[in-house]
Formats: structure tokens, sequence, C-alpha cells
């Protein structure tokens, strides 16, 4: 078997180690948590917000994570399956997870194997809407062999298939407590979507959506020692840099996730001695993506609505304007204003690692207005008398949105000032991000709807391997009102060229082979202009001198090890 890279390898069948710190469950009080994005949910698979995923990891658990490392590690799993300890076929056609003995719920009943089951029927129920159905890709059943046995069936060969049940995007949800939610009634489980019952550290003891959670130590936690602390207070709203306000300089709060702040401020506020900003590389990208439907009001009811392809968008349809976007932003611009060490340059839908990375688009890293000018020139668009272009009777004026934050407000105006000097108009717009990444499918402002015509936000999946990341953008992840605006193919692209390849993908093994189509996807998605990469980012959040055991995972949910978590004494 190949040597995934950063994956699985020494530590393949390893099982969650945690440190011995506490010694009593509870007995480090209340750990106090901010994300400034608020959560609305409390269903990783109706969400394609990391906000709504990080708040239902500290209850809802996948079979493995990975950790701080990238390494994939054991959680309900007795081990991470390969086929050196015989948990693959020999084929590739089929994976075997066996469970932990004795896990149960929160409500006191055993996890089974059943309970995986449900959970692979109720992301692939028709209808149902589920935002990690990539994950799913080429499985042909899931399967309880015994009550701790779940095999797992592929269409064909699959040489990396740890897409399913692998990571916070996708844990187990009791089949108990879901069995009447499949499909278009997924949506509608409030009760089920807000509070669901869990396996892990914590229970949801009150959810506000788009305020507050509180948790409280799960009694029946597999480590009678754990958790240290007997509840969690995770709050949302603000701001950024109230966010690491509130735990670098006030000590209000022990934890302030995606403390997206300009480097100064940030220097500035770690400078009151009461915590400091971590930082950890793994696959985060701050990226646009174009629409490449009629997003504009007068499109009524097929408003940024895909359906059969005849709905294209008015201005970006044409491929040298999305050229000449892409060329004419200054990226290393953005860097230094915003980002300073927690950013770098990029031209790649898959920034790390190294080896998946591609050098055949680096032509983004020149900003070259002059070049971008003459595209538009070429293909048509001529300067009106306010200096706007204008084809075919249509202006070249954009609507630009994003969610609400210092830098990325400033990143808009620095773009549009750019865009500006090759002859197109563009108005921004900002969403409060509980909002922009919310899962209300009524809600006219997310991200998954996309009335807008650009839109901008940060991206990132679980593991190493791109293939569930780059499986996003095929046809079948287009959001439509039938699956309720669910999917992560935002731009709604569909190239029946780039499906193939995803085909292929998922069942190539060689290293190099698989590589080389990983480079050819992520090119042919930049050079189609589906989406302009802007910038590689650090994961930075802020963290109070009193809190122990964490370890900053760029890889998984940053709350992956929580029941680790404990107050120095």
């Amino acid at each position: 078997m190949m040597k995934w890279h950063g994956a699985i390898g020494a530590a393949a069948a390893a099982v969650l180690t945690i440190s011995p710190a506490a010694a009593q469950r509870g007995a480090d009080g209340e750990v106090k948590i901010l994300y400034w994005q608020a959560p609305s949910i409390l269903n990783p698979y109706l969400s394609s917000g990391v906000k709504d995923v990080e708040a239902s990891s500290v209850v809802l658990e996948p079979l493995a994570s990975y950790d701080e490392k990238g390494d994939m590690v054991a959680r309900l799993a007795v081990e991470v399956p390969t086929l050196a300890n015989g948990g693959m076929a020999a084929d590739l056609k089929s994976i075997t997870w066996k469970l932990k003995p004795g896990i149960t719920w929160s409500d006191g009943t055993p996890l089974t194997a059943e309970d995986v089951v449900f959970t692979a029927e109720y992301c692939m129920a028709p209808g149902g809407g589920c935002s990690k159905l990539s994950a799913f890709t080429d499985v042909e059943k899931v399967e309880a062999a015994d009550p701790l046995t779940v095999k797992i069936s592929f269409k064909s060969a699959k040489p990396f298939p740890y897409g399913p049940f692998v990571g916070g995007e996708s844990a187990i949800l009791q089949k108990a407590q879901f069995k009447d939610c499949l499909g278009a009634k997924a949506a509608q489980c409030t009760k089920e979507n807000f509070a669901p019952i869990g396996t892990g550290p914590f229970k949801v003891a009150e959810f506000r959506a788009n305020d507050s959670i509180r948790y409280v130590a799960n009694d029946k936690y597999r480590d009678p020692a754990k958790p240290a602390f007997a509840s969690i207070y995770m709050k949302g709203g603000g701001d950024p840099a109230s966010a690491a306000r509130a735990v670098l300089e006030t000590g209000e709060f022990d934890y302030a996730w995606n403390t997206q702040v300009e480097p100064e401020i940030l220097e500035r506020m770690a400078k009151a001695g009461k915590g400091e900003v971590i930082t950890a590389f793994g696959n985060y990208l701050e990226r646009m993506h174009l629409n490449f439907t009629n997003s504009r009001p007068e499109a009524g009811d097929k408003r940024s609505v895909y359906g059969d392809g005849s709905n294209p968008h008015p201005v970006l349809k044409d491929p040298a304007m999305r050229r000449a976007l892409a060329l004419a932003i200054d990226r290393q611009l953005l860097v230094d204003t915003g980002y300073g060490a927690s950013g770098r340059v990029t031209c790649n839908i898959v920034p790390a690692p190294e080896v998946y990375t591609s050098t055949a688009v680096d032509w983004c890293k020149t900003p070259d207005i002059e070049k971008a000018n003459k595209i538009l020139d070429e293909a048509g668009w001529k300067k009106g008398s306010d200096g706007i272009r204008v084809k075919d009777g249509v202006r070249a004026s954009l609507l630009y949105q994003t969610s609400t934050n210092s830098v990325r407000q400033a990143t808009q105006a620095l773009i549009k000032q750019m865009w500006g000097d090759i002859g197109v108009a563009t108005e921004l717009r900002n969403i409060a991000g509980s909002v922009f990444f919310g899962a209300d499918p009524s809600s006219p402002d997310t991200s998954q709807k996309f009335f807008a015509d650009i839109e901008m936000f940060a991206w990132t999946y679980v593991g190493t391997d791109p293939e569930t990341n780059l499986g996003g953008s095929t046809c079948k992840e287009i959001p439509e009102p039938k699956t309720n605006w669910l999917g992560t193919n935002f731009s709604r692209y569909c190239n029946p060229a780039y499906d193939k390849l995803a085909a292929e993908l998922a069942q190539t093994a060689d290293l190099a082979a698989r590589a080389a189509l990983v480079k050819k996807m992520n090119d042919m998605l930049v050079e189609d202009g589906v989406m302009i990469p802007l910038i590689y980012r650090g994961r930075i959040s802020a963290i109070s001198n009193k809190l122990a055991g964490h370890r900053h995972n760029a890889w998984d949910v940053e709350l992956w090890n929580v029941a680790d978590w404990t107050r120095k004494k």
C-alpha cells in the first residue's frame, strides 16, 4: 500500500491518546469560548459553515480524526483500517471499521454499528441536501456485520477510503434520535438539529441559534476522568477584534476562534500578557467564488439557479472577464496589509501539502493591470464615458459580498480599487458571519444561496488528501432549491471533463499519479475562473495563558481534543 502523505504514517492504527493532566471530571469549572461567527445549527451535515461543524464537534464524534500533525487517529473506532491490519480489502473495494466496545450515547444507550449505517443513509438520502455528500462519493452500501463492525463497500476500487466518518465534518448521528429526519424532513427536525445526542465529552444544555451555547460534561463519556471542565460556555457574535481582545487583554474568555485581525493589532493586544496568538498552517484558503449563473433580481425564480445550464451570468460568462479580474489583484498587498506572517500568496485551490501544489498557475502571483486591460479590450469590453466597460449592452458591474470582518472589508476595498483600474465597477456588501455561513434555506444572505456576483470567504477541509475538497466542485454539488441550497459547488460550475477527472482521482492509488490529477483539477478550476485563490491562511486563534492541553489543529476541527483541555493550577 502507498504511504499517504500526512494522513497515515506510523500512527495509522493509533488510538487517540489523551494526556493524564485531568484527574477528575468537571474539576476545573467552566471554560469560555468565543466563536464570533455564531453557530446557527449543531448538525454538521446541514451546514457548509465551519463554525457549525466546530460547535457540533464537542458533542458528535467521527470514527477517526486528524491530529495536529495531519495524522489519522482512531476515535470511536478501535483502530484506523489499513491493508496492513486487514481493515481494507485487497481489491480496495471495501473497508471495515471496528467500534470500541462499551461506548454509549449521552442518554446511556449503546453506540452500535447501526448508528453508523444510519448516518450514511441520512447523508445519502435523496432530497436531504447533505452538505458533506462528497465524503460519500462512490459508496455502494454501508452495512453492519455485527453490533460493533461496519463494512463500507464502494462501487469500484477506492485507494483513499477515508471520506465517510473521518474528521469532524463526518460525525456519527444517533439513529434513534434522527430516524424520522431523512431526506426532505432533515431541515425540519429543529429539536434534533439544535440538541443532538452524542458520544463526545460534552452534551448540549442550552442552544440559542446565532447567539450562544451552553454545554455540560457528558456523564456517560468513556473516560471517567474527563472532561476536566464541568461546562463550556460558547458565545457567538461580535467581531474578530473584540473576540481576540476578550482573551488577550481582558481575560474574560479562555479561547477565541479565527481571530482574523490585522497583525499589528493582535501584537499590541498580546502585550497585555493574558494570552497568546497561535497559528497553524493546514489547507485554509481565502478565495473568491465567481457566480456562473444569473444572480440578478430580474432572474426571478431562476436567480443563482443552475438548472439545465441555460441561465448564465451576464458578465462573468465571459472567460476574458474572469481572467482579467484574477490578473488585476495584487495578492502580496493583501497579505501585507491584512495577514502578515499568518498569510501567504497562493494561486492554488489546493495550497497544501506540497506534493499536491501546482506551479502551472503561478501567473496569478504577479498582478498585471496592463495585461488585464488588454484582455478586456480584445474581448470587446469597451470603456464608457464613466470609465466602466460595456459589452453587448451589459455593463461590467459586480456585487461582491463577504462576511463582516475588518480584514475582509479592507480586502474588499483594495480589490474594488484594483478592479476599477480595469474598468469594472464593484458594489461591496458584507453580511454577519452567523448569517452568511448559516444554514437557513429561507435566508437570501447565505453563501450557498449566493445572491451576488462574487463572494469571498476562507475554505478548509479535514485531513491532507484533497479528493473530497475537489469533489465539491462537481456538478452534483451545485446548491439549488431542491437541495435546500446545500452543496459545496458555490460557483455553479458544471463541467463533465472536470467530473471525469474527479471520478478518476477516486480510483487512483499511486501517489505520483494522484498528485498529477489533483494538480490538473486545481489548474482547471483556476484557469476556468471558477474561483480566484487569494491567500493561503494559517488558522489563527487566541488562547488564555491559563488554559492547558490544547493542541492547535489546522487539519480538522480546532476543538478536536477539547476533552483534554484543563485549567492551569
